[in-house]
């Protein structure tokens, strides 16, 4: 399981250069519209904790694992309401007609975020549970370098309007990296799973199949905040981390 490991690591560094993860840095754009991306996002964010209830999770089980699996879904089962509540703060919660929810959570713009979801989705299912402990970690290892990004740019709000953002700030970040799968006992007995060459072959080609899909889903992330920049120019400016409108 160690090379399996060591390869997620190597993607994840790769991962962590895309243009989208350089727009998140760039100091020259005000965080609120580095932020802007989070809409586009949402179909993704909210269908996870599915994700977890219904198709990462099996219980009963005897299988450890299995076990570690189902620790982890419950660990994450509420990150979706922090979601909601940096939409609020972050000046997102925006009021639409029902059909025009719809419309927006359908639409061309938000395809990328449905189609990583049924993606997942489709290969968790087919998977034994190591399998799916390899998919879990290769999501963790993208949500890593994501967070930790999103993390400095909230740290900058929170200087001038003293908000609080879970999802995207601390909270978050730190729930991710003290899962109970990181405990010492935990990520020895991982690293010293033994898998055979069969699956360690599906596990390379799952692997590469996960950062190919987030690689995709950031490209649209990075379109939607730089569309949401030049659509917003005319009408929309920033004060202490809030978007007001031009009166």
């Amino acid at each position: 399981m160690k090379d399996i490991l060591a390869l997620i690591a190597e993607k994840q560094q790769t991962y962590s250069q895309l243009p989208f993860f350089q727009f998140l840095q760039d100091d020259s754009i005000h965080p609120i519209k580095r932020l802007a991306f989070a809409p586009c996002a949402s179909p993704f964010i909210m269908s996870f904790t599915d994700l977890c209830k219904y198709i990462l999770r099996q219980e009963p089980t005897n299988d450890k694992i299995q076990a570690i699996l189902n620790q982890h879904t419950y660990e994450d089962d509420f990150h979706w309401q922090c979601f909601l509540e940096d939409m609020e703060k972050l000046g997102f919660n925006c009021s639409l007609q029902f059909n025009d929810a719809l419309r927006f959570l359908w639409s061309e713009e938000t395809k990328a975020s449905r189609l990583l979801s049924y993606e997942l989705y489709k290969y968790i299912a087919q998977s034994e549970p190591i399998e799916k402990l390899v998919i879990l970690e290769a999501i963790e290892a993208t949500a890593n370098v994501c967070l930790s990004l999103t993390k400095q740019i909230t740290d900058k709000l929170q200087l001038s309007n003293s908000q609080e953002y879970k999802f995207f700030g601390d909270y978050h970040l730190n729930l991710e990296n003290t899962h109970n799968a990181h405990s010492h006992d935990l990520i020895t007995f991982i690293n010293n799973i033994y898998i055979s060459e069969k699956t360690r072959q599906k596990c390379v080609g799952l692997v590469e199949k996960v950062f190919e899909l987030f690689t995709q889903w950031t490209d649209s992330l990075l379109r939607y905040a730089q569309g949401y920049q030049l659509s917003q120019t005319s009408n929309l400016q920033l004060d202490r981390g809030q978007i007001l409108e031009v009166a």
